[in-house]
């Protein structure tokens, strides 16, 4: 006797393990997954061989975020059936979270891949695995593939507008194969990261400071001491922080996969000596007077590099990728939550570019020739295009900041054609209103923590995978494979499909077992796809036909069931 997971009494034999997995799968589409692991643990005592319930049992796991628990029932359901696709990707779901264990993920999502080229689902996870990885044209080919089978499918659409935004996962440092625990990688970037901000901050400031109390203060020397104790204080502060990086082995790594870190790591470390050769240029009085320009110019990099590399890197994020080509899959995903936002967030990235498009052509035609504005007409097309197409309404502070950008090109470019003033001070004053505008947008995103007007805010879709249902024998089916007096066993080679006989049983499990001939194996080898006729030898009313999966295990083939099909033979007024 047990306890029904819904919060009645009852026992849990009034329902089959079938049963049972079906009410799990439904409790975890609608977002309850401690019901349904419940649920799912039913299924597996009524039916310790039921991999499919071994596999929700992981799947309720991993949306309790209980990664580790999750593997053990995922690997179960691979031991129960070897040749199940959905295991398969089960498997690899769950190992790709597992420092150390990610080659051992892709190959499992390879496996599933031979073993059912028709389904969606490999195609779509072995996508996901190169998109982490920041393989962006080999995620794109994957997900196509797998558009190309079911073109209706909201994760693939979804990813495949990232892979072609040329989208990085939020910690871009870490490569997921490496088997280092990602938390000491990202313990040794925030290490890196802090030391950076820390001697960019201090020098910046200590060199505002010196010259302001320098020029206008008079007190020179004393500023310049206390800039050589800026110089020591940044000692003790790199020793703790280059204690805490722990795996310096992975750093060079780190800086290749996450440029910006390493830029920003190498504009500290050099601001350091830059800071210092400053001081020295300000101290000593025997430097010639011609030496002022770099002594000006040093100051310039040390206060005004921060914040220029910040542009830098706004404007570089903001021009990689094609947000057009990805709005339009994100758009094609449908009503998909993580599609709408993502398509907000490309949206602003158009609207972005568009501005830093118009800002130096506008200026231009104000330096050069006043009626070259004329061609920021065609700049904002883009923007018109893409919220036009996207339908999208549910950010006011876009459409407004839209509603500034594309007004102001036509106002720069009638102030070009007419001379008028009026017009380029409109257009001007949209330009930079749309900029108030993205300000106050991303400052409501920082303070209330939700996504913001910037690519960190782009998010995978991830879906539950390797929920599929898993093939049954009916109680006919068995007898009649287990009992008949001829099996055949039908497979493919290079020369074509190949049938041999063979001898099966049926294991309570529902797996086959089957004994076959040498050149069965080695063919099954190459491609795992077969299919076991046999008739029912008691009545001989019936035939049936198992497709599956084989593969080779002590000794005999293990066919892990994919489809099953019964027909019956016609009779004599049929056959006439």
């Amino acid at each position: 006797m047990g306890t029904d997971p819904s919060g009645r009494n009852g026992d849990i034999q009034d329902r089959s393990s079938r049963e049972w997995c079906d009410e799990a799968l439904t409790r975890l589409n609608a977002g309850r997954p401690e019901s349904a692991l419940e649920a799912a643990r039913c299924a597996a005592d009524l039916d310790p061989g039921a991999e499919w319930a071994y596999r929700l049992i992981s799947l309720a796991h991993e949306r309790l975020g209980r990664d580790a628990d999750a593997l053990a029932p995922a690997e179960r359901a691979v031991e129960l059936a070897p040749g199940s696709w959905p295991a398969r990707v089960r498997l690899a779901a769950v190992l790709r979270r597992r420092p150390g264990r990610w080659r051992a993920a892709v190959e499992h999502a390879e496996l599933a891949r031979r073993f059912a080229p028709e389904q969606a689902g490999p195609e779509v996870l072995l996508g996901d695995l190169a998109l982490l990885r920041g393989d962006h044209t080999r995620a794109e080919g994957l997900y196509r593939s797998a558009l190309a089978v079911a073109p209706g499918d909201p994760q693939a659409r979804t990813n495949l507008a990232l892979a072609l935004l040329r989208w990085e996962r939020p910690r871009p440092h870490h490569d997921p194969a490496w088997p280092v625990d990602p938390r000491e990688t990202g313990r040794a970037r925030r290490a890196l990261e802090v030391w950076s901000r820390q001697a960019r901050l201090l020098v910046a400031v200590a060199t505002v400071a010196v010259a302001a109390a320098a020029l206008l203060l008079d007190r020179g020397t004393e500023a310049r001491l206390g800039g050589f104790a800026v110089l020591a204080l940044l000692v003790p502060l790199t020793v703790r922080q280059a204690r805490r990086v722990g795996v310096w082995r992975y750093v060079p790594g780190m800086f290749g996969r996450d440029p910006w870190l390493g830029a920003g790591v190498v504009a500290a470390a050099a601001s350091v000596p830059a800071f210092a050769a400053w001081l020295v240029l300000g101290t000593s009085a025997a430097v010639p007077r011609a030496l002022d320009p770099v002594w000006a110019g040093l100051a310039g990099v040390l206060v005004l590099g921060w914040p220029a590399l910040a542009l830098v890197r706004g404007v570089a994020e903001s021009w990689r990728g094609r947000p057009l080509p990805a709005l339009e899959q994100a758009v094609l995903a449908g009503p998909d939550r993580v599609a709408r936002r993502d398509a907000g967030v490309m949206l602003w990235i158009v609207l972005i570019r568009t501005w830093t498009v118009l800002v130096p052509l506008v200026g231009g035609a104000l330096a050069v020739e006043p009626r070259a504005a004329v061609a920021a007409l065609a700049v904002p097309y883009p923007v018109v295009r893409g919220c036009l197409r996207a339908r999208y309404r549910d950010d006011v502070w876009l459409l407004v900041a839209a509603a500034l950008v594309v007004p102001a090109a036509a106002a720069c470019a009638a102030g070009g054609l007419l001379g008028s003033a009026w017009a380029w001070r409109a257009g001007l004053g949209a330009l930079g209103a749309a900029v108030a505008v993205f300000a106050a947008r991303a400052a409501r995103a920082w303070w209330r923590g939700g996504p913001g007007p910037w690519r960190a805010s782009l998010v995978m879709c991830d879906l539950p995978m390797g929920a599929e249902p898993s093939v049954a024998l009916t109680a006919e089916v068995r007898q009649a494979i287990s009992h008949a007096r001829g099996v055949v066993l039908s497979y493919g080679d290079g020369l074509g499909p190949r049938a041999a006989g063979a001898a099966a049983t049926v294991t309570s499990t529902g797996e086959l077992r089957l004994i076959a001939g040498a050149e069965a194996w080695e063919a099954i080898a190459a491609d795992p796809r077969v299919a076991v006729f046999a008739a029912d030898p008691l009545q001989r009313r019936f035939w049936v036909e198992v497709r599956g999966v084989a593969l080779a295990d002590s000794g005999v083939l293990r066919v892990t069931p994919t489809r099953v099909l019964v027909g019956e033979y016609p009779g004599r007024h049929q056959r006439r």
